[in-house]
């Protein structure tokens, strides 16, 4: 039997080497194989076998040369030389789907005539996963509401008793609440490979406010992060003064609001629409980017901030003032969709160290 995995994922790992064999004249061949004694777990403990893997082997051209289980495939698939894509995965996985990880890992070789080339594979996590753990007053405070969490590939139900892991691919995943046919987006956050939310989802007794506290606690290789959300009802009072500012991941749920404050920490500028620079020095004056850490360094995460000529620019820049990174800062103006790509804020009429 062949090697069977745990998983609790992975970083990537690579190794191929070419040992001679006496194949047919002019041909070569690949022979795939995974970590030897890996002992990874999952959170749940869930055993991974190796066996039931999906493999699959192209030419350069895209032309399947195998595709079938690892299990069942050859010792050693015979080829042409050439360059070819080796790629192993867990199960398929294209929808949402409760307690479905998927692993997987791919690599290009090439094999030469003559010679085996020995690939061997470890697995991370693919996809995301996201789990609720739901306030057991919610149930008498919204006898009507039911959650779903959605992507553009689907949405799950989930009930206030489940348990399971809901799975993703990366990207944007919100958590919604139907309440008398009615949905509202409590919050929406992009997720990465390997990475599994637990949003704690509470209820106010007093049903005016909506807060967040985020923490993050790194378990190996899979990202387990934790966020609290206290459903209130009315958050309407929220961002009106630098008190009740919204935090960086409140304001990307709030887009539209006008004449309102947010706070962060001042982690870089330099935006264009593809990247923005953490790392001093810096050029140009116009721009900066916030985040809930002050050592963010993933534009994605961050909220951009247009910064008006005047005093404003003149004490926020980071070209006159590098002092001013990893600072927090209290602004006050209006939030938009998209600013160098992100959500962002214009219209700056005060700020607050």
């Amino acid at each position: 039997m062949r090697t069977s995995i745990l998983f609790l994922a992975a970083a990537v790992f690579a190794a191929s080497a070419c040992d001679l064999l006496t194949p047919e004249k002019g041909q070569g061949a690949i022979s795939v194989h995974f970590v030897e004694n890996s002992q990874f777990l999952t959170k749940a403990g869930t055993q991974i076998d190796t066996n039931n893997f999906i493999l699959s082997v192209t030419d350069s051209k895209g032309a399947s040369i195998y595709y079938g289980t690892f299990g069942s495939a050859p010792e050693s698939i015979i080829t042409a030389p050439g360059t070819y894509t080796v790629s192993a995965k867990s199960c398929d996985f294209s929808t949402p789907l409760f307690n479905t990880p998927q692993y997987g890992d791919s690599q290009v070789v090439v094999v030469t005539a003559g010679n085996t080339c020995s690939v061997t594979l470890e697995c991370v996590q693919m996809n995301a996963g996201v789990r609720l753990k739901i306030d057991p007053d919610f149930l008498t405070e919204y006898p009507n509401g039911v959650f779903f969490l959605k992507s553009a590939d689907g949405k799950l139900m989930y009930g206030y008793s489940e348990k399971r892991i809901a799975y993703f691919k990366p990207g944007n995943v919100s958590l919604v609440l139907n309440e008398n046919s009615t949905d509202k987006t409590i919050c929406s956050r992009t997720l990465a490979a390997q990475e599994i939310l637990t949003i704690n989802i509470n209820v106010s007794s007093s049903r005016q406010d909506v807060g967040a506290g985020i923490h993050i606690q790194l378990d190996t290789s899979r990202v387990w992060e934790s966020e609290t959300l206290e459903l209130g009802g009315d958050d309407s009072g929220r961002g009106q003064t630098k008190e009740t500012a919204f935090s960086v991941s409140q304001a990307k749920d709030h887009v539209g609001d006008s004449d309102v404050w947010v706070y962060g920490f001042i982690v870089g500028g330099d935006l264009t629409s593809s990247k923005c620079s953490f790392e001093a020095p810096f050029t140009s004056r116009t721009n900066i980017v916030l985040a809930s850490k002050s050592s963010c360094t993933d534009k994605e995460s961050c909220i951009s901030v247009q910064l008006p000529n005047g005093k404003i620019r003149d004490a926020l820049n980071l070209v006159d003032h590098e002092d001013n990174l990893g600072r927090k800062v209290y602004i006050k103006g209006d939030i938009v969709s998209s600013y160098y790509g992100i959500v962002g804020i214009q219209s700056i009429s005060e700020y607050s160290f």
